[in-house]
């Protein structure tokens, strides 16, 4: 029988038209998914919004991806589905046309969900597909891969900005279009998918033990992982969801000026993305967490307390720095559990949507009890949680077969 590609060694150079694609479909995937952030000012006021039903609109979003990513990649492990990705393009198209024509709150929350759902399909699958094109460089086809959905989140804050809010709410329906052309860009990819042999069952296949690591050491280093992604996510979730608030209260900024600077935020943490995981391949994984989460938190400490200049320049270093924890996580997570490679990955991007929906939910509601200004002063010691990165294992958790 033959076996999957997560169990048998990945040789030679990687695949870059499949990364490019599969980049390039993140892209476009997270580019309408940051369309609902992007406009919650919007939002806020056109249906009279307080800041906790906000955090409730961001949760149904991120807790409907939270929790079926985890279940959706340990499905496709077992029943590789190639063109499930097409399916997730389309519970997104069916969300951004719920959100363009919902008539009340409780509408805008069942669209959020579908969009939830778009995300939950698309995250694990592409994941997958990522490794397997791979060769072998797994940090380095985690950061291209990572780096489209970054660079398309960036660009949200700017469509909202310059596109939806001088035309109103009903504009979104124009990125249906968005959505359609993805399902052309991942129709192609379901095909090469399963005419490369990588779509049949894992039923039988040989499993893998990891790095020589015992079940206890394994579940002990996934808690760490998780801990370490709960930092980031949290305080990430403050930055991305109320960035334009802040600093609308805190220094009287327009709206489209918030939009641009919260663009300069996402861009560089795009930036970081790509070189977490090529640091993260070449010096060991453990280094790159230990200073991307840590090593972030006299910036962190600072930001609540500086200027204008220096709050955007600020809030840039630690995007970069932050996003480049990411690649290394995931990958390290995987190595851990080689045969499970679409469950890691939804269990991985599923608690980073559900840290970022329970995250924006609560600092939500801290901010309307206290002020947004008090969020940031509060969110700025999370990265201090950076200290259980030394109970990760010594070495990188790396099958002994697969490239370093």
């Amino acid at each position: 029988m033959s076996r999957s590609v997560a169990d048998r060694p990945e040789a030679g150079a990687p695949a870059f038209p499949v990364l490019g694609a599969i980049s390039f479909s993140h892209f476009l995937n997270d580019m309408m998914q940051s369309l609902l952030p992007a406009i919650y000012p919007l939002l806020k006021g056109g249906f009279d919004l307080d800041f906790g039903q906000i955090g409730l609109l961001s949760l149904a979003y991120q807790i409907t991806a939270s929790l079926l990513q985890p279940l959706v990649g340990l499905y496709t492990d077992r029943r590789p589905q190639p063109f499930s990705l097409v399916v997730g393009m389309g519970s997104t198209l069916c969300g951004l046309l719920g959100l363009a024509f919902a008539p009340s709150y409780p509408a805008l929350l069942a669209a959020a969900m579908l969009l939830g759902v778009g995300s939950s399909i698309f995250h694990p699958e592409s994941s997958r597909i990522a490794r397997i094109a791979s060769g072998g460089a797994h940090g380095l086809a985690q950061s291209l891969f990572q780096v489209g959905g970054n660079f398309g989140s960036s660009l949200g804050p700017l469509l909202a900005a310059f596109f939806i809010l001088p035309r109103g709410q009903s504009s979104l329906a124009w990125f249906a279009l968005v959505a359609l052309g993805g399902i052309c860009v991942v129709t192609p990819l379901g095909h090469w998918i399963r005419n490369n042999g990588h779509a049949r069952s894992r039923s039988g296949a040989a499993t893998r033990a990891s790095v020589g690591l015992s079940p206890a050491q394994r579940r002990r280093t996934l808690a760490v992982l998780i801990a370490l992604m709960f930092s980031k996510f949290v305080y990430l979730a403050g930055l991305s969801n109320y960035y334009v608030f802040y600093l609308m209260s805190r220094f009287d900024t327009s709206p489209q000026d918030s939009q641009i600077y919260l663009f300069v935020f996402l861009a560089t943490s795009a930036g970081g993305t790509v070189i977490g995981g090529a640091m993260g391949d070449r010096l060991g994984r453990k280094r790159v967490i230990w200073g991307s989460i840590l090593g972030v938190l006299p910036f962190t400490l600072a930001l609540p307390y500086v200027g204008l200049p220096a709050t955007v320049g600020l809030s840039a270093v630690i995007g970069f720095m932050l996003s480049s924890a990411f690649p290394a996580i995931l990958v390290y997570a995987q190595e851990l559990t080689p045969n499970r490679i679409g469950a890691v990955s939804g269990l991985f991007f599923g608690f980073a949507f559900g840290m970022s929906g329970l995250g924006a939910a609560a600092l939500g509601a801290l901010a309307d009890r206290t002020s947004i200004e008090f969020v940031y002063q509060i969110c700025s010691f999370l990265p201090l949680i950076g200290l259980l990165a030394i109970f990760l294992p010594a070495g990188d958790a790396k099958p002994r077969n697969d490239r370093a």
